[in-house]
């Protein structure tokens, strides 16, 4: 077995203290993504975001030429205000390139240490679950509200006066919204039960692809793990194998010093560079994946779109300008009607209501 022959050693036999000034500003990057992404988080539902990115829009404005700033405003209207599939031909690649340094390098050392061909191949599996249920995510119909099956969406939920109010026209398709369906800007049309508009699928989310896009969620955050747990376990047995835990280094200062769990981390990122890195993008991403699958997984069992949850502290009365109230009216908090139970939350998901509805009705 040749999978530990890479070890950077002294004449005498010890190792040498690796250079990793690359790794720590790698490491101190990924802490600012994570912590950029929790502030997001955080400040998507107030208004200090809004305040923040236009300030910073402002001053940029200043500093970045009028010609830039303009292409730059058109590339970002092309990715995320007009259907294309960009992002899916980005996703795509992604998923090879991992899939390829898996295969590459991962899955051959595992071989020679003798790892179960069922645990190998599970990523595979995974990954072609991944890209059916992709698939169905990106060129099922959502929902699409039109003339023909207006009053059948319009009969499945109740309006709740607040944040749907009864009897409104979408001002762009003209027909009457029923509870729950927004127009889409993206895509031009109004979408029953409207969760949000994908780029990565390159579709909106509703009522009819929910399903798919939650088990394609699943599945992809479920392979990113796996792939995760394999290259680690392959790694702490190298060095369980090699003894090299049990080694010493020379420091700066040329003194020999016992290898922590630092040091380790360090050597085996020049030893096995693309493998660590490996390790650390499928581990971000499980995380990042992760933390999205349970907010949607609390929206499914909930019964709510993230439209609905996005717009929930701000569906006062008083702000919809379809509902004539008088001014000394007490404004209503929007409150979810539609959440009947996690099994019936679920059941709607996968049995999506106005189909239901319809196969009753005949």
């Amino acid at each position: 077995m040749n999978v530990g022959r890479r070890n950077a050693r002294t004449p005498g036999g010890k190792l040498s203290s690796p250079r990793m000034d690359f790794l720590v500003l790698f490491l101190f990057y990924l802490a600012l993504v994570l912590l950029g992404s929790v502030m997001i988080c955080i400040c998507s539902k107030t208004h200090y975001l809004k305040g923040l990115v236009s300030g910073g829009a402002q001053i940029f404005s200043y500093i970045i030429p009028e010609c830039l700033q303009r292409a730059m405003l058109g590339l970002l209207h092309y990715l995320f205000h007009t259907r294309n599939h960009t992002f899916i031909i980005l996703h795509l690649i992604l998923q090879g390139m991992v899939y390829t340094e898996y295969t590459w390098e991962i899955f051959g050392y595992c071989q020679e240490l003798e790892f179960s061909l069922y645990y190998l191949f599970l990523p595979y599996l995974l990954l072609i679950i991944n890209l059916f249920f992709f698939t169905l995510s990106c060129v099922t119909d959502p929902g699409t509200i039109t003339k023909a099956n207006e009053l059948l969406f319009l009969q499945v939920y109740e309006f709740d006066e607040v944040m749907f109010p009864k009897n409104v026209r979408c001002s762009t398709c003209n027909l009457r919204k029923p509870a729950r369906s927004k127009h889409c800007g993206v895509c031009n049309r109004c979408v029953h039960r409207f969760d949000h508009h994908c780029v990565w699928v390159n579709n909106c989310i509703g009522a009819w692809n929910a399903r798919y896009f939650l088990i394609y969620l699943l599945t992809l955050t479920a392979s990113a793990a796996t792939m995760a747990v394999v290259s680690i376990v392959f790694l702490v047995r190298l060095v369980l194998l090699s003894d090299l835990y049990l080694e010493t280094y020379v420091d700066d200062l040329g003194h020999f010093q016992v290898i922590d769990t630092v040091f380790l981390i360090q050597y085996l990122f020049l030893t096995f560079p693309r493998i660590v890195f490996l390790v650390g993008f499928v581990l971000l991403l499980s995380f990042l994946l992760g933390g999205y699958l349970c907010f949607a997984l609390y929206l499914a069992a909930t019964n709510q779109t993230t439209n609905e949850w996005y717009r929930g502290d701000r569906a006062w009365c008083q702000h919809c300008p379809h509902v004539a109230r008088p001014p000394a009216a007490e404004p209503q908090v929007y409150r979810n009607i539609h959440s009947h139970g996690l099994w019936s939350n679920l059941r709607e998901i996968f049995l999506p209501a106005a189909v239901h509805y319809e196969r009753k009705k005949k």
